[in-house]
């Protein structure tokens, strides 16, 4: 596959991508401080990128379809960096991120930071890179045809199919039979299960 000019580089020169344990939830926090102690001490040379991948996930809040980030690997950092030749980090860059406030350690074997494998990095730049409209609604799973029950409202516990799905509105229309006839009803997705 040819490079894409259009897309970052996945590694760069010189560099490989290694993975920190951080404390749960602060991994936001974790990253502005490092990319700050990073400059601060003029590494940038010895580490590249330090990103907190996320997904985006659309959801329903208050009728209205919200774009909300999604953490990818709860509890953990991915830092792109230069290692030693015996694949070491050298001692200064090893204090630097160390001495960061909410920093567990490197996934490392034999003491020494193990390296992303390239078809990780790729899967994991891929994922959090998706721009907002290709977000999904989350828990919307539904396709024309398929079975599906309503679990809410005027029409709780009646069975149909999907005839419809509007993404946008978070809205499937459902064919339920009604004194005998297939009518067409509206329903929220998140008050339907499927069969």
């Amino acid at each position: 596959m040819l490079p894409d000019a259009s897309q970052p580089e996945v590694t760069r020169s010189g560099m490989n991508w290694y993975v920190l344990r951080v404390a749960s939830n602060k991994e936001e926090q974790v990253c502005e401080s490092l990319a700050r102690k990073i400059s601060v001490e003029g590494l940038e040379d010895r580490v590249g990128r330090i990103l907190v991948p996320t997904s985006k996930e659309k959801r329903m809040k208050a009728g209205q379809v919200k774009v909300f980030e999604k953490k990818l690997y709860p509890g953990y950092v991915f830092v792109e960096m230069a290692t030693e030749s015996d694949g070491s980090v050298s001692d200064n860059v090893w204090f630097v991120v160390k001495e960061t406030m909410g920093v567990g350690d490197f996934i490392s074997s034999d003491g020494k930071p193990t390296s992303m494998r390239t078809h990780d990095v790729e899967m994991m730049l891929l994922a959090a890179e998706k721009p907002d409209e290709q977000a999904t609604l989350q828990g919307m799973e539904f396709d024309k045809g398929d079975r599906v029950k309503i679990k809410d409202g005027a029409f709780q516990n009646f069975e149909g199919s999907v005839d419809a799905v509007d993404e946008t509105k978070g809205i499937v229309t459902v064919l339920v039979t009604i004194f005998g006839r297939a009518t067409p009803v509206d329903v929220e997705y998140w008050l339907l299960e499927k069969l």
